[in-house]
């Protein structure tokens, strides 16, 4: 599903203008954006939770010429799945 298939299906629930559900989307992806760019984390009971994570600086190779190369620490977005959204992919 892309963005333009969300804000369609989200205004077809809510019994809204695709030009507001694009709104209140938008505003939904912001605030998420937002709070984690902040360090904290986005709980949504029955859905899953986002959070930063940091990665360790590595080694890595570089597959075209073999070389080692370093990949420095870096903050990561990750989102675990609620037990909510599990029950209802796994049905």
């Amino acid at each position: 599903m892309t963005k333009v298939e969300l804000v369609s299906k989200v205004a077809e629930k809510c019994d809204c203008t695709k030009k507001d559900a694009e709104k209140y989307v938008n505003a939904v992806i912001d605030s998420i954006t937002e709070t984690l760019a902040a360090g904290e984390k986005v709980s949504i009971i029955g859905f899953g939770v986002f959070e930063v994570k940091a990665r360790a600086a590595k080694e890595g190779i570089n597959p075209r010429t073999g070389d080692k190369i370093s990949i420095d620490a870096r903050k990561v977005p990750v989102f675990k799945a609620g037990k909510g959204l599990k029950d209802a992919v796994d049905n």
